[in-house]
């Protein structure tokens, strides 16, 4: 029964519960479901990562390739991210071009990586495929920390420039760390019935919310990025509220990072 009644009326099963300070999957408003990170994924990528949260589950590798810097920066190479959400992650999808969800996630992750992080490699471009492998909401945070995670196990091999032919000459061999100076990490909530924030909304929340707000944070409690595609507005207390709470995501999700690259370390 109910089930039945979530399908007919989701937005009184779901109060139900709100009303109560809980949700349906049991966890408090402030929660977020369980994460779990796994590096070095993919073996043919420079740098790979798998992270879920709850069943939300984003995978990423990156490939490296030599190219000519941008004229705005002649001194540094550039990430180009790309956000697939295709079909075998929810029924909601469609095959063909990405759509307006997957843009926006993709401009999300440009905006906040180009900020954050510096290749400091000359004629470096990355190239990160970011798919989500089972769609069930807050894909802006599981994709920052699937990229994240994938930029700090990223190797890179060693450059030369022949004398001879003036032209560089890659030594896939001999490969060195990418410097990830910072690590910003996303926090997403959302807005049920104009009053009530979430975090680490499911997608049936999402669907039910009349507002959507990411709060990027970095290791030194800086607030990097904030945003609020439209919906309803936001009381300064509340956004405190957010900023709060993301300043302590972003710690948790960085110990768990070096936790994880320390075991992958170690079994090397």
């Amino acid at each position: 029964m109910a089930a039945g009644f979530k399908i007919a009326e989701p937005l009184e099963y779901h109060m139900s519960f709100l009303k109560e300070n809980c949700r349906p999957d049991g966890r408090e408003l402030s929660e977020f479901r369980t994460t779990t990170l796994n590096i070095g994924s993919i073996s043919t990528a420079d740098g790979s990562a798998l992270v879920k949260l709850g069943s939300t589950t984003i995978i990423c590798g990156i490939k490296a390739e030599l190219t000519n810097p941008t004229v705005e920066a002649p001194g540094k190479g550039y990430i180009v991210p790309n956000v697939d959400l295709p079909p075998l992650c929810s029924s909601r999808f469609r095959p063909g071009p990405p759509g307006e969800q997957a843009q926006a996630a993709s401009q999300f992750i440009a905006d906040v990586i180009e900020s954050l992080l510096s290749l400091l490699q000359l004629c470096w471009v990355l190239y990160c495929d970011i798919m989500c492998l089972d769609y069930d909401g807050n894909i802006l945070d599981a994709c920052i920390i699937a990229l994240l995670a994938a930029l700090k196990n990223t190797r890179l091999p060693k450059v030369t420039i022949n004398k001879v032919t003036c032209k560089p000459e890659v030594d896939s061999k001999e490969r060195h760390k990418l410097p990830v100076h910072k690590h910003p990490v996303s926090t997403s909530f959302s807005i049920i019935e104009n009053s009530i924030l979430i975090v680490d909304p499911t997608a049936d929340e999402e669907s039910l919310s009349t507002a959507r707000l990411s709060v990027v944070t970095d290791e030194d409690d800086r607030l990097c990025s904030l945003h609020k595609p439209g919906g309803t507005s936001l009381s300064a207390e509340k956004l405190q509220t957010c900023i709060n709470r993301a300043t302590a995501r972003q710690r948790e999700i960085q110990k768990l990072m070096e936790k994880v690259l320390k075991s992958v370390k170690a079994a090397q």
